[in-house]
């Protein structure tokens, strides 16, 4: 499969959570999201300036495009997770594991702020803080499980979420 087979599948089967993507499938497209926000990104920048310390950057349309893509690069890991045999909801705990950190980081700053400061900080804050560092390390040895999931070749034969996904050449034709 190549790029723009793969942009096209991934953009046809835009929410699309069932099944399975083999590595080139979810690869080529994961590559078209990124240089489509830097395109993005550069036209923000042309449109609106880059920004400076008085006056912050501009940007309408690298969030637009990550908002339309967030979905379909969602469902493209899902699918590529399925074809390592894997569930795809495995990619939503990095995240969650975000959402955790920044939940006790809030959760530790009222703390602070209401006890008036460094001077009268208590054993809790400093055990609220170690908890962040622990989720953090984590997040990070979750992300890269993830992403060693996301590298690995395709199961072979039917699984737990469907058959084998049909080997195409790379010029695009189907076989």
């Amino acid at each position: 499969m190549g790029f723009t087979e793969a942009v096209r599948t991934c953009l046809t089967n835009y929410a699309t959570f069932s099944g399975r993507a083999r590595r080139p499938e979810y690869w080529w497209f994961l590559l078209f999201v990124v240089l489509g926000g830097m395109v993005a990104s550069l036209i923000d920048g042309a449109l609106f300036g880059f920004g400076t310390e008085d006056a912050p950057e501009t940007q309408v349309f690298g969030p637009l495009w990550s908002l339309a893509m967030f979905l379909p690069l969602l469902a493209a890991g899902w699918r590529r997770m399925h074809d390592t045999g894997r569930a795809g909801w495995y990619l939503l705990i990095p995240m969650l594991i975000s959402f955790a950190v920044l939940f006790l980081l809030g959760f530790e700053m009222a703390a602070f702020l209401a006890a008036g400061g460094p001077e009268t900080v208590g054993p809790g804050l400093g055990a609220g803080l170690a908890l962040v560092a622990l989720l953090t390390v984590a997040q990070i040895v979750a992300s890269l499980l993830i992403l060693w999931w996301l590298t690995r070749p395709t199961q072979k034969g039917r699984n737990a979420f469907g058959p084998e996904p049909p080997v195409r050449p790379r010029g695009g034709a189907r076989a």
